[in-house]
């Protein structure tokens, strides 16, 4: 277990990198998502194959069709999300980004006939609050931003593709990799076909930061993802989680010397803080009840 523990901070670290890696390449938003998942699902369908994997996905048609919407909704989720740290940086988007999970918790009452206690229910206030504080300067004197409803976005899309990953019950590890990527790729492709044609203008500069996007960050990283989050306890996986937006807090501050505010840290506290707390504590409530 300590190696799956090793595997999964790994992945969660290397996630946290995407916004610094993105920010080298002089490419527009759907443009570098549509080369990461292009890479990534050659990578990781490679890997499928080398491991002799089975598509169980094509016998149990049903959940294969919930797992190609939850891969459509990742790929549009990325291209929000790396739009969103273009026009107002990696910190604030991956804050607006981390209420998707809040999103998924409070719809799943509805969907998935959870209990909601109260526990998730200070989680999501102590969310709604958070992002209130993060983005108050930027409402009052712009009101509702591309940047920021693009970050916002991000976290419904995420919640999509989360939900719908949930019914996928059938498919999983590295098989459930391989398909969402394909359905991101295919999702992301149509809309780069339709928005400039199928040329890209790719400079000499954007090769490296690509392969490193597409190959370790991605392909690398849901490799070591997937293939760890079996082995670990639920909870777990939930609340490390979190290391993946604070360390691109982290990293966003030393590589692209972002900053944030007294009152917006003081926000993603209470965002990562409520996100977690409602996760930890609703589970066990949940365990409890």
């Amino acid at each position: 277990m300590k190696r799956d523990y090793t595997k999964y901070i790994s992945a969660l670290l290397l996630f946290g990198t995407n916004g610094i890696v993105a920010s080298a390449i002089l490419l527009n938003s759907y443009e570098i998502v549509f080369f990461r998942t292009l890479i990534a699902s050659l990578f990781l369908g490679a890997m499928f194959l080398i491991t002799r994997g089975k598509f169980k996905g094509l016998e149990h048609k049903k959940h294969l069709v919930w797992l190609l919407i939850s891969g459509g909704a990742m790929g549009a989720s990325w291209m929000f999300l790396y739009e969103g740290y273009a026009q107002i940086g990696v910190s604030m988007a991956t804050l607006a980004y981390y209420c998707g999970p809040v999103i998924v918790m409070v719809l799943a009452p509805l969907i998935f006939k959870e209990k909601m206690v109260a526990t998730r229910i200070i989680g999501f206030l102590s969310v709604l609050l958070g992002m209130f504080l993060v983005n108050r300067d930027t409402l009052i004197q712009s009101g509702l931003t591309w940047g920021l409803f693009c970050g916002i976005m991000a976290a419904f899309m995420y919640a999509v593709m989360v939900i719908f990953n949930k019914k996928a019950v059938s498919i999983n590890g590295l098989e459930n990799a391989v398909w969402q990527l394909l359905a991101s790729l295919v999702t992301v492709g149509i809309f780069t076909v339709i928005k400039q044609g199928l040329v890209i203008p790719v400079t000499l500069v954007d090769v490296v930061p690509i392969l490193l996007l597409g190959i370790v960050n991605t392909g690398i990283g849901c490799y070591l993802y997937f293939s760890s989050i079996q082995q670990l306890p639920a909870q777990s996986v939930a609340i490390l989680g979190y290391l993946e937006p604070l360390s691109a807090l982290f990293f966003s501050a030393i590589f692209l010397q972002e900053r944030l505010t007294s009152i917006q840290v003081v926000g993603a506290v209470l965002i990562l803080g409520g996100a977690a707390f409602g996760e930890f504590w609703g589970r066990k409530k949940q365990a409890d009840g």
